[in-house]
């Protein structure tokens, strides 16, 4: 893991990385286990994956956690993600703080059980003063929803006269977004082996670099992470220039 780790240019860093923690469930139906069993289990990927990123420089670290479709799974399941969320934010809450990292949240929270909500907030709280890493968990998330919500938004701004439709540009549109206070992920790494973006940050993902491994979830550590990481710096990011521009 040290040779991997050694081929990563701290300088060449992502800024911002993005996560969809992808395979708890067939993980957890691999082993004969109940889908919570995965999920339960999943809980030690975040961990190690957070403390990773910290670690090696990573600003900011975003993980898509609960989506708004992820509502139509069994009932038992969902209440169990809930009660899952509630413990992890207790539990990690000393090891955030230790390791100087602030938790946020985006998402439609008021969507969320009280209780949940409470302890979310709770750990957000006590942490937001925290600035070596900012954690960002996307919760009852929806990026369709993200960018309607944004809309209806400037909607309104331009009936009260206080926008001009012709000032709204991207930097304002984006001012709208619940991810107006993080930059544009760089790297976004998707585990389980499915390609698709699932109705994550579909804006701020425009220049994203994807990354797609086979790994379940539950299975991805640090050494993965760096994997993704000198992949990333392997690339050349030409924002629509041409190699001689660069």
């Amino acid at each position: 893991m040290s040779e991997l780790k050694s081929k990563i240019d701290l300088e060449k860093l992502p800024k911002h990385v993005a996560v969809i923690m992808d395979g708890n469930g067939r993980w957890a139906k691999a082993h004969g286990k109940p889908r919570i069993f995965g999920h339960q289990n999943g809980v030690k990927a975040v961990r190690e994956i957070t403390e990773a990123a910290a670690e090696i420089g990573i600003e900011y670290l975003t993980l898509y956690a609960f989506s708004t479709e992820n509502w139509n799974r069994p009932k038992l399941e969902v209440n169990a993600l809930m009660h899952l969320l509630v413990q992890t934010v207790r539990n990690e809450l000393k090891t955030l703080n230790e390791n100087g990292i602030k938790l946020q949240a985006i998402g439609d929270i008021s969507k969320l059980p009280s209780k949940t909500q409470d302890v979310l907030l709770e750990g957000i709280k006590k942490t937001a003063q925290n600035s070596r890493m900012t954690l960002t968990l996307a919760l009852n998330y929806s990026s369709r929803w993200e960018i309607l919500n944004a809309v209806k938004k400037i909607t309104e701004e331009s009936q009260a006269d206080t926008i001009e439709p012709s000032k709204i540009d991207e930097s304002y549109f984006e001012s709208h977004l619940s991810t107006k206070n993080l930059p544009d992920p760089e790297l976004m790494i998707r585990t389980s082996g499915e390609q698709r973006i699932s109705n994550f940050l579909l804006w701020q993902l425009a220049y994203a670099e994807l990354y797609f491994t086979e790994i379940f979830w539950p299975e991805f550590r640090k050494q993965h992470l760096y994997e993704a990481l000198v992949d990333f710096q392997s690339r050349e990011r030409r924002f629509g220039k041409i190699s001689e521009q660069l």
